[in-house]
């Protein structure tokens, strides 16, 4: 499997539409997460519907501090060729940072950052030699880090989450630089999105998910669309909220965000 993406968090969400999209264009897949059930169905679904299209599974948490390591081996012994990684999974909770477990703010740490930055660490050097022809943008390798609009101020009532979101995009920033003209990293910025977050994160019933929220089909097209970006915001209304987040003083934003997260 020479044109292979790997996708983290493949088991619902933006994740599994990253795998539908990217086998509509021919990338053999990657997939992995923690539900096994789910993965299983959602390979065979890719297999029925686009059956030239190769797609691997590995269920794994990337909480466990040996999750990195297997699926680097896994991906060794496959013999899979890399040409992309979407670094998808990841998960937050809301309350007051105190009354979050220390275990849950850990696991959100270990998910968010360090199993990003381990990931992309472990493949970069990978991406950087593929064989594909760099001169054209649309088959250059890539990485797409996600994010959140969540990255541009600080978030009471999702401290850490917040906090991980803009270590993420800050990284991808840097990358993005480090590797221009071989490989693209873009960090995908999305805002409320019809997934699974709210419900794992306690947020269903939040301002921020009352107001519109985004369809994850056009979230994940823009994320495809626009990787050669170091920064990728879908929707207008997201794009004119980053923009005021960064025209308004910090003490009036992290307020705004307080309000939504109730």
């Amino acid at each position: 499997m020479k044109n292979t993406v790997l996708i983290t968090g493949a088991s619902s969400g933006l994740g599994e539409e990253f795998a539908w999209q990217l086998a509509a264009l021919g990338y053999d897949l990657l997939l992995v997460a923690r539900r096994a059930g789910k993965l299983k169905a959602l390979q065979k679904k890719i297999h029925f519907k686009y059956p030239q299209v190769s797609c691997l599974t590995l269920t794994i948490d990337l909480n466990e501090e040996t999750a990195v390591a297997t699926l680097v081996k896994f991906k060794q012994l496959q013999k899979l060729e890399l040409v992309g990684v979407i670094n998808n999974a990841g998960f937050g909770a809301r309350g007051e940072f105190t009354a979050t477990s220390a275990k849950r703010q850990s696991e959100m740490l270990q998910v968010n950052i360090n199993a990003l930055t381990l990931l992309t660490h472990a493949f970069i050097p990978e991406l950087k030699s593929n064989s594909i022809a760099k001169s054209n943008a649309q088959k250059s390798p890539f990485i797409i880090n996600v994010a959140s609009t969540a990255a541009f101020q600080a978030g009471p009532n999702l401290a850490v989450y917040y906090a991980t979101k803009a270590f993420v995009l800050s990284f991808s920033e840097a990358l993005h630089e480090e590797l221009k003209g071989k490989v693209q990293v873009s960090a995908l910025c999305p805002g409320a999105t019809k997934t699974e977050f709210a419900q794992v994160a306690g947020m269903s019933n939040s301002l921020v998910f009352k107001l519109r929220v985004m369809e994850k089909k056009s979230v994940v097209r823009c994320a495809i669309k626009n990787r050669s970006k170091a920064i990728v915001v879908p929707g207008l209304i997201n794009i004119i909220g980053v923009i005021a987040v960064k025209l308004l003083p910090r003490s009036i934003t992290r307020k705004l965000a307080f309000i939504i997260q109730k």
